[in-house]
């Protein structure tokens, strides 16, 4: 039997099994890297496993492969994957519901909204109590509108407002939009931290969340850290796969366990964003 092509040439066993795979799986993202980055890693890693050059774009371009909605570079957690046919199935990922634990710091604003930026506001913040903030937080469950952070993944003229903003151009923010938290709960209350577990739809920014309500505390507060623990079916601690089980063998394991979740997402998590392809949080964000 003669050995499978793509773009015209033999693929060995290796090669041939990488180009068959199809579906969605999960990755686990560290802090650090982008979610583009980490995906290209991915790509590099089972092209070279296959013994396929990685440095021209016909290669790349073969082997189909995408993310299912960003992560912000200082965040870390669940990365869905679509390889093969699975990359038509990464829409229904980017409006499907997320869950995310987020460590907030009251008493200091960023321009991004998160550790990475620069200290905008301190403002006091000893007066708030557990019981402050948790009556708070039951202003930002359910369908409520949410202004997206101008350090972002959103475009503006085909460029990100955050390139945008990193060139010191002047970017004007973007109209509140409609949004959605299934939950909110407050884990851990240490002054000035506080740690809140979150499940949303598509297009939310936990970053502006934190935000949010630092004001409605009448103090200020940013995002020290973000963790996507779950997106969809896939959870952090069941299907996320560390680099180290970046391979063949073990996605396509991973591909066959995780068919079996995919028609398990309630559809009334599913939700149709405007902007698709711009769900990261910088929590990565989202």
């Amino acid at each position: 039997m003669a050995a499978r092509e793509a773009g015209g040439v033999v693929l060995g066993r290796a090669a041939e099994k990488l180009f068959s795979l199809s579906g969605l799986f999960a990755v686990y993202k560290p802090k650090g890297p982008t979610s583009a980055g980490v995906l290209n890693l991915l790509k590099e890693k089972l092209l070279a496993e296959a013994g396929m050059q990685t440095n021209t774009n016909k290669r790349n371009q073969v082997l189909k492969i995408g993310h299912g909605g960003t992560l912000d570079s200082a965040a870390e957690g669940v990365l869905v994957i679509g390889i093969g046919k699975g990359t038509k199935m990464l829409g229904t990922m980017l409006a499907g519901s997320k869950k995310y634990t987020a460590i907030g710091l009251l008493g200091k604003a960023t321009d991004t909204l998160d550790a990475t930026g620069q200290v905008t506001e301190e403002k006091p913040y000893d007066q708030i109590t557990k019981g402050d903030l948790e009556n708070v937080l039951q202003k930002f469950t359910g369908d409520i509108m949410q202004v997206p952070p101008l350090y972002s993944a959103l475009k503006k003229d085909g460029e990100r407002l955050s390139t945008l903003m990193k060139r010191g151009r002047a970017v004007e923010a973007k109209p509140a939009r409609p949004v959605r938290v299934y939950s909110l709960s407050l884990q851990r209350f240490q002054p000035p931290l506080f740690t809140l577990d979150v499940e949303c739809g598509g297009g939310f920014y936990v970053r502006s969340l934190v935000s949010d309500i630092g004001k409605e505390l009448s103090t200020c507060a940013t995002m020290q850290e973000l963790t996507r623990t779950k997106h969809g079916p896939f959870t952090l601690e069941e299907h996320a796969l560390h680099e180290d089980k970046w391979t063949i063998d073990e996605i396509a394991r991973s591909l066959e366990h995780c068919t079996s979740l995919l028609p398990g997402e309630p559809s009334h998590k599913k939700l149709k964003t405007e902007h698709p392809g711009e769900t990261a949080v910088s929590c990565e964000d989202k």
